[in-house]
């Protein structure tokens, strides 16, 4: 696995290449935003480990940015753990979320946890198309399009609309969407948010009003359905 830290304390960058670099990781760091941009534009990396509070432009706006440039899982760090913060880094896109101070033991764990989100999904086959009236879903090309139109969305938020649309006019469970996506079998709602923030991310970008989703409807105690067009 390679990482590309996106930090300027050098302290944590060194605790995470003797650490990480034990468990098969490699570790390059960059103390700010736009050599991190650089870098994620111009090489293969698997995972980036974003810190908020940067010299310069912050993660929170980094984020896009970073988000933009490719494909990577991104994990925010900061010593701002809490849950505004936290929502704030979902929303914006971020995967996961990590306050400092942290056991690297846990760094890896979610970094590995990321990772095999982008597996869980069971793989499309190059022709699978799912159309929910002006919403379009190719599987193989990663893309999503409403009225013709491709919606920028990030990898989880795809994985999301993908499960869901495969089981359109079923309801679907929190666990069992949690799964799908790869928040893994102990993903509890009750305490776990995560899920509905994504879910809350997504139908700003599907519905026409979000505060009235036609699209993406919860069902009360159970978990969420994409409704069928009528």
């Amino acid at each position: 696995m390679r990482a590309l830290l996106v930090d300027d304390d050098r302290g944590l960058g060194s605790l995470l290449r003797e650490y990480l670099g034990a468990h098969g990781v490699e570790v390059e760091q960059v103390e700010e935003g736009a050599s991190g941009l650089a870098r994620v534009g111009t090489e293969p990396f698997d995972v980036v480990l974003l810190d908020v509070m940067l010299p310069g432009e912050d993660g929170f706006s980094l984020l896009p940015k970073f988000r933009a440039q490719g494909s990577a899982p991104v994990i925010m760090l900061t010593a701002r753990g809490d849950d505004d913060d936290r929502v704030r880094g979902l929303e914006l896109g971020a995967d996961d979320y990590l306050a400092k101070p942290f056991n690297p033991r846990e760094l890896l764990l979610r970094m590995k946890a990321v990772l095999r989100r982008t597996e869980i999904v069971p793989a499309p086959s190059e022709s699978e198309r799912i159309v929910l009236g002006a919403v379009e879903v190719l599987a193989a090309a990663h893309s999503v399009l409403v009225d013709g139109k491709t919606v920028d969305l990030t990898s989880f938020e795809f994985r999301l609309v993908l499960a869901l649309a495969r089981k359109a006019g079923t309801p679907v469970s929190r666990e069992e969407l949690a799964h799908a996506v790869g928040l893994g079998e102990s993903y509890d709602p009750s305490v776990d948010r995560s899920l509905d923030v994504h879910v809350s991310h997504l139908r700003q970008k599907l519905e026409e009003d979000p505060r009235d989703p036609k699209r993406i409807k919860t069902v009360r105690g159970v978990g969420y359905v994409f409704a069928r067009p009528t």
